[in-house]
């Protein structure tokens, strides 16, 4: 048990922490889309953003499969600000409709738990089963990520009902800012000399 909790912990801080700013903006940007009124579409949306990141942080600590930290940590802003553009070139369409973003999750996700593999691979030692760690890991991303859109959803709840911002400029403003610090992420993080 003390070893789900310690992992658990992990997984938490790992969406929680200030310095976990580039998976914050990712949640951020597939959440924009959504409301209150598609509660289980975004906890979907989530799951499967963590499916993806479990199957390749679980791949990449059993060593089947192994990247450059250089190439990650450069298409971890890239699907950010890619995930924030198809939101911004899709802002008039129907609530809910952006289907393509539970794709963007699954697919986006697996580039995302190669960022954490190397660290946590350290963690793991040779003889240890990984099955408790990557479980409570991957428990504790997921219940990160549920406040994290939870916080989105009631700041989007206040800013369309209250002071009666329209979604599409909700969407929008989000995505645009969204877009702009990812693409800055990944000018900083480039993996090769321009």
């Amino acid at each position: 048990m003390s070893d789900f909790v310690f992992y658990f912990g992990l997984g938490w801080k790992h969406i929680i922490s200030p310095d976990a700013l580039d998976h914050q903006l990712f949640i951020l940007a597939l959440a924009a889309v959504y409301t209150f009124k598609n509660i289980r579409q975004v906890l979907i949306l989530v799951t499967a953003f963590t499916i993806g990141h479990s199957l390749t942080l679980a791949l990449s600590v059993l060593d089947v499969i192994r990247f450059s930290s250089k190439w990650v940590e450069f298409l971890i802003p890239c699907t950010i600000f890619i995930t924030a553009l198809n939101n911004i070139l899709r802002v008039d369409k129907k609530e809910g409709s952006a289907q393509v973003n539970y794709y963007l999750a699954l697919g986006f996700g697996l580039i995302h738990g190669m960022g954490f593999a190397n660290s946590i691979r350290i963690m793991l030692a040779q003889g240890q089963g990984i099955g408790m760690g990557l479980f409570g890991f991957n428990i504790g991303l997921e219940a990160g990520q549920i406040i994290v859109v939870a916080i989105i959803l009631i700041v989007g709840w206040l800013f369309m009902n209250l002071l009666r911002v329209r979604r599409r400029d909700w969407i929008f403003f989000l995505s645009s800012g969204v877009f702009a610090l990812a693409l800055k992420m990944a000018f900083e993080r480039l993996p090769f000399n321009i």
